[in-house]
């Protein structure tokens, strides 16, 4: 280990290096969040709600009074 300090810039270039990995980084997660989970889980709540929806209305079938003639 040297007790000389590092060359002027060279600490700014590593950083500014890592900050361009970071950015790039984050630039493949997006695209992996915009085209792999996204879709997922719209398709999932749509499945969702439509099961939702089809309880909701065994609910409303079972609580509406019977139509017609009355005993």
């Amino acid at each position: 280990m040297s007790s000389y300090p590092p060359p002027p810039g060279s600490v700014g270039r590593r950083f500014e290096e890592a900050v361009e990995r970071i950015e790039m980084e984050l630039r493949v997660a997006i695209g992996y969040v915009n085209d792999a989970v996204i879709p997922q889980v719209r398709t999932e709540s749509i499945t969702a709600m439509r099961k939702v929806a089809e309880k909701l209305k065994e609910l409303a079938d079972r609580m509406d009074p019977p139509k017609g003639p009355q005993p």
